[in-house]
């Protein structure tokens, strides 16, 4: 058998309790097998550099710099060429360089407090069943004059057709139509004004109804866009989106016939590069114009949010193994393995999270395409970028085709060029990224992003020792969508939600926070408004450069976003609204405490 430490795969691994695991040896067989390994890994498909750092080529070449800049050389490459995406091209072909700055953006000066919001929770009276980019920007202004800095939302991803899970898209590099506000469109008329009465009678559902607010969406979106008549605007965005664009529309257009997987559709239309593709796409013009237009739109529409606060965006870790990205960058994904997290105190059975992982040879021999892609497309708006499980660029927890976590190991990444990529984009973004680290984290990732300017991610229910403790280049929160509120830990309802949907608790775990809430609020009948208080002061202590606080938490919500393990028919995560709609939120106490004990902090 092939050395699978040759292909990057860990022969076992340290758990969360420093306990090595051997990988089963039929693990390392069928994950070697999944690759297609065989002999040596490809080779390179670009080169990355820092920025001054020397380079010698096997043969002289011609440099094509981006800007359309062209200088021939030896073997050498000048050492001051510039940031971004360059070609070497000599007698054996072209090659992609990529020169980075190495350092992600962070301004010296960055500080500043934040609201953590799951945008689909943030109802209004004008909402169309779940909160929208428009109720985003009227929350952003509201929060600003708070003296909020950002507002950390959830992935914007484009979803599955079903899907409530804002960490399973379909695609990464779009956007779902989902969050638009259908009133807003250019040609929204008033069959539109008429499906929108219809659509906030869903505001009174508990929990959100997606499908019935997307099927009055989707038909607010045939009419505003029957009725759109141009805009040089949107030629030119068509023209920059180019292949990526059109395919993920085609994409769209080809799943409402044959459905959102592409595995089970006609063998002609399983690769975008295919002929009948190429047909479909010609016969179908107005309807993927559609999807483009819809993408267009919710680009606008961000823009106006992010115009009232900074957004900052919340990128996936994986994708949708039948979804858009998937069939557009299937070259780069090894088919049938799924990604996940080994068994830990609070997973005894591991995490299978049933996304797709792309392998690490292929997308090198790509040239990162996929990977520049996708990050470009997460800092395309917003001041900055939260990471999920930022773990996953050195090592990703690959579980074999039909295996559960339990049997699944590690599998290495080319994590020197994904950082540098990852930098160069923030670089041109102007865009800070804060790095997931929680759960398993190797020794030695922590120190090489905090070397890179990636902040840290910390919740202070996890940290050990004092708030002043904490690293500064951190963002800092009580909790987080995964785990419950502190209304929830201290009402005991999160215990009580976990035993309904069926999933034994963690009563030691909960005792723990629920002791530490005790020993922060002031004793065990503290009302919770004292005990979110006393837990936010905490947190304004610490000199994390951002902190942010949950609205669920403002509000006295009890429970919690999702409850990890758990399926739809369990219990409905990312599907709870919040308590208040938008207008009572901003007259509510809660916020504002809050607001005031982290802006006196900050100032």
């Amino acid at each position: 058998m092939t050395d699978p430490r040759t292909w990057g795969i860990d022969e076992g691994y340290y758990d969360a309790s420093s306990v090595w695991r051997d990988a089963p040896p039929e693990t390392l067989k069928a994950l070697l097998e999944a690759m297609g390994a065989e002999g040596a890994p490809p080779t390179p498909g670009a080169i990355v550099l820092r920025a001054g750092a020397p380079y010698r080529h096997p043969r002289p070449f011609t440099l094509h710099l981006e800007d359309g800049g062209e200088e021939s050389s030896d073997v050498r490459l000048p050492r001051d060429v510039p940031l971004g995406y360059h070609r070497l091209v000599d007698d054996e072909g072209e090659t992609p360089l990529i020169v980075s700055p190495g350092l992600c953006h962070l301004p010296e000066g960055l500080r500043g407090w934040g609201w953590a919001v799951q945008s689909y929770a943030l109802r209004s009276g004008s909402s169309w069943g779940l909160g929208d980019l428009a109720d985003l920007r009227r929350f952003g202004g509201w929060a600003r004059d708070l003296g909020a800095a950002f507002a950390l939302v959830n992935p914007l991803h484009a979803l599955p057709p079903g899907a409530a899970s804002p960490y399973y898209p379909s695609s990464r590099c779009f956007r779902d139509p989902i969050h638009l506000r259908p009133d807003e469109l250019p040609g929204a008329d008033e069959e539109v004004a008429h499906l929108a009465s219809r659509a906030r009678a869903l505001n009174e559902r508990h929990p959100i109804d997606r499908d019935a607010a997307r099927a009055l969406k989707e038909q607010a979106f045939a009419i505003a866009f029957r009725n759109f008549t141009g805009e040089p605007a949107f030629d030119r965005y068509r023209q920059e989106g180019s292949e990526s664009l059109r395919r993920f529309a085609t994409y769209v257009a080809l799943s409402r016939r044959h459905g959102s997987d592409w595995h089970d559709w006609p063998e002609e239309l399983r690769h975008p590069r295919r002929g009948a593709v190429r047909e479909f796409a010609a016969a179908h013009q107005d309807e993927i114009a559609r999807e483009e237009w819809l993408q267009w739109q919710i680009a606008e529409q961000l823009r106006r949010a992010d115009a009232e606060i900074d957004v900052v965006h919340d990128l996936a870790v994986g994708i949708d193994p039948g979804g858009a990205d998937a069939w557009v960058w299937q070259d780069v994904i090894t088919p049938g393995v799924t990604v996940g997290a080994p068994p830990d105190d609070f997973n005894l059975g591991g995490q299978g999270w049933g996304l797709a992982a792309w392998d690490p040879h292929r997308l090198r021999a790509s040239g990162y395409g996929a990977f520049i892609d996708t990050v470009r497309s997460a800092l395309s708006a917003g001041g900055g970028l939260r990471y999920d499980h930022v773990m996953g660029l050195f090592r990703l927890f690959w579980i074999p085709p039909g295996a559960g976590p339990a049997e699944g190991t590690y599998v290495r990444y080319p994590a020197s060029d994904l950082l540098d990529i990852l930098a160069l984009e923030s670089h041109r973004a102007e865009a800070f990224v804060v790095g997931e680290d929680l759960g398993t984290v190797e020794e030695g990732v922590r120190e090489e992003l905090a070397r890179r300017k990636i902040m840290t991610y910390r919740l202070l229910w996890f940290e050990e020792g004092e708030p002043e403790d904490m690293p500064e280049d951190a963002l800092a929160t009580v909790t987080n969508h995964d785990l419950p509120t502190i209304a929830g830990v201290w009402s005991g309802t999160d215990l009580e939600d976990q035993r309904r949907a069926g999933v034994a608790p963690n009563e030691a775990g909960d005792a723990r926070l629920r002791d530490s809430l005790a020993a922060w609020g002031g004793g065990e009948d503290a009302p919770v408004e004292d005990v979110v208080d006393a837990a936010y002061w905490l947190l304004a202590r610490t000199p994390a450069r951002l902190k942010t606080a949950l609205l669920e938490d403002a509000l006295g919500a009890p429970e919690r976003v999702n409850l990890p393990g758990t399926s739809d028919a369990q219990r409905p995560n990312w599907s709870i609204p919040l308590p208040l709609p938008l207008e009572e939120i901003e007259t509510h106490p809660g916020p504002r405490r809050i607001a005031e004990i982290l802006e006196r902090r900050v100032h």
